[in-house]
């Protein structure tokens, strides 16, 4: 009786570990097929790359209302807007794009904040947060 138990155990065990295996490469496949998050952090770092270029060569100092890093999270941001945009309107790469959308807002409030006031800042990124979410909430597929 007991063994009768364990092989029964081993099976369960056994048909679990398929089932993992089989989802791992669903999920691997599933990431090879979608190079649109690459592109975009690879863009993000060309990006950076650019600005420290121009700022160190001086062709960034005749704009003096914003520094240096602000550019490069501004530009950062508006790169992950377009990365949900994407994603929002191609259903090959459509995947949840909220967290996108909110840390790309963070990351342009961050950069804007040498040229508006951090209230005003922090007070517009709440509202489309919170806007983006209701939105989000009352068109959620069913």
């Amino acid at each position: 009786m007991a063994d009768k138990n364990y092989t029964e155990k081993d099976e369960k065990l056994e048909k679990q570990e398929e089932k993992e295996e089989k989802e791992e490469k669903s999920w691997d496949e599933k990431w090879r097929r979608d190079p649109l998050s690459a592109v975009v952090w690879a863009l993000i770092l060309i990006w950076a790359g650019l600005v420290l270029l121009a700022d160190t060569t001086g062709l960034l100092a005749r704009f003096e209302l914003i520094d240096t890093w602000g550019v490069i999270f501004l530009g950062a941001g508006v790169l992950l807007l377009l990365e949900a945009a994407a994603r929002f309107l191609l259903p090959e790469y459509r995947r949840p794009i909220m967290g996108t959308v909110i840390f790309g807002l963070i990351l342009i409030a961050i950069g804007l904040g040498d040229l508006v006031s951090w209230g005003i800042i922090w007070a517009i990124a709440l509202i489309a947060i919170g806007a983006i979410l209701l939105v989000g909430g009352v068109f959620r597929r069913r």
